[in-house]
């Protein structure tokens, strides 16, 4: 069983990124969503099993940088990745900034 979680850092501010939304799209094209909590954590997605497969997601974070920073280059995110059959937990945090991101699989 795969399961999922996301995490994501403002780098400018050196603190997590709470309230930003988070669209994951399942590789059959149903999405579901999901906001990160204060510790800029994001683990529930109203889905209990997810399959193997390519998924995306999707992190809204224009409102966020403009709110926080006053300039947003970036309307939102996309990252895409593979979940293999039985994967196990899967980690995918963001770091971001008004001009800049990153990412990485986590643990």
């Amino acid at each position: 069983m795969n399961t999922l979680s996301s995490h994501v850092l403002d780098t400018t501010a050196g603190a997590p990124a709470s309230g930003i939304a988070i669209t994951l799209t399942s590789p059959n094209g149903k999405r579901y969503e999901g906001e990160t909590d204060e510790d800029g954590r994001c683990k529930t997605w109203g889905v209990e099993r997810l399959a193997a497969g390519t998924y995306s997601l999707r992190f809204h974070c224009e409102e966020y940088l403009l709110f926080h920073h006053g300039k947003s280059f970036y309307p939102f995110v996309d990252i895409h990745f593979i979940l293999e059959e039985d994967g196990g937990h899967y980690h995918v945090p963001l770091l971001i900034s008004p001009f800049g991101f990153s990412s990485y699989r986590g643990s």
